[in-house]
């Protein structure tokens, strides 16, 4: 159980530094085109972990890696600023707080795994504390905008549960560095497509851009696989909620943004969701997957 709770809560790390992701882009890479940012926060830091550790795919891992590249970052982040550009924020984050609620049925189709009503509960009451928390009353909808926001939690659902059943047989770096690397290089021809050139760096843009790149993609998503593996896919997931709590209160923190009453309620109504997920992943953390024939073949 003491092993259990140690990997929810350094998972927990993850969604957490990734709320920070909106200050330290509006802060200190303003100037940046969203997937420009986008390319240059996976790329680096996924060739930095290929260097450290010095392994590339093979056989099957190399599809698999772009797959998983695809789903966890170039497609969820295409899709995520896709929504955040035709959407307000708040409804933006709203739609895709549905992802964990994806994540139950699409671990029930691709690992089998029961779908627990204590798992729907928890999703849809941290999908309504999200919506407190980030909705506003001038909220308006784009069509175009929800299938894109829909488009990029069933993107990440998918990564997330694939990246369960598809356990490498290498390092968690080396896996983590096959995924960063596959999802930049997937971003660099939307960036040569799409977003104006890259201007020339401040000291405050390499603070930014290292953070995002070292800190919000490298480390995180090492932590974030390493969860993937020991929890659930349907305990991991409500982790999720974190993030929105953790753009709020620092922008509540740095910025002087205030908190209404249905902000605080919308806090605790995603607190007690995340202590629901837990609940609903029982008593007992399952272990790492054994690998299979195929995966011993690909390395």
């Amino acid at each position: 159980m003491k092993t259990r709770s140690f990997d929810v809560l350094l998972t927990a790390i993850s969604p957490v530094i990734w709320g920070s992701t909106y200050i330290v882009t509006t802060q200190f890479v303003p100037n940046f085109a969203p997937m420009t940012v986008s390319m240059l926060r996976a790329l680096p830091a996924g060739l930095l972990l290929l260097l450290i550790v010095r392994q590339l795919p093979q056989g099957i891992w190399w599809l698999r890696s772009f797959i998983l590249g695809a789903l966890n970052i170039a497609f969820f982040l295409s899709m995520l600023f896709v929504a955040a550009h035709r959407l307000p924020g708040g409804v933006a984050a709203t739609v895709l707080a549905v992802q964990p609620l994806i994540v139950v049925f699409m671990a029930f189709i691709l690992l089998a795994s029961p779908i627990r009503s204590l798992s729907i509960l928890a999703a849809v009451i941290g999908i309504a504390g999200v919506a407190l928390l980030v909705l506003t009353a001038h909220a308006t909808l784009d069509p175009l905008g929800i299938v894109a926001g829909l488009a990029g939690a069933v993107s990440m659902a998918c990564g997330t549960v694939l990246s369960r059943k598809w356990q490498p047989p290498v390092s968690l770096l080396a896996f983590t560095a096959w995924q960063l690397t596959a999802g930049g290089l997937l971003l660099v021809p939307a960036v040569l497509l799409v977003d104006p050139a890259i201007p020339l760096p401040t000291a405050g843009n390499l603070f930014g851009l290292v953070w995002l790149g070292l800190i919000g993609a490298a480390l995180t998503y090492a932590i974030w696989f390493r969860g993937i593996a020991r929890l659930e896919a349907a305990v991991v997931s409500p982790l999720l909620f974190l993030s929105p709590v953790t753009a709020v209160l620092l922008g509540w923190i740095f910025l002087g943004q205030r908190l209404s009453a249905l902000q605080i309620a919308g806090f605790a109504l995603v607190i007690g969701s995340i202590w629901l997920g837990q609940r609903a992943g029982g008593k007992t953390s399952p272990t790492k997957q054994p690998q299979t024939a195929e995966a011993k073949a690909g390395a």
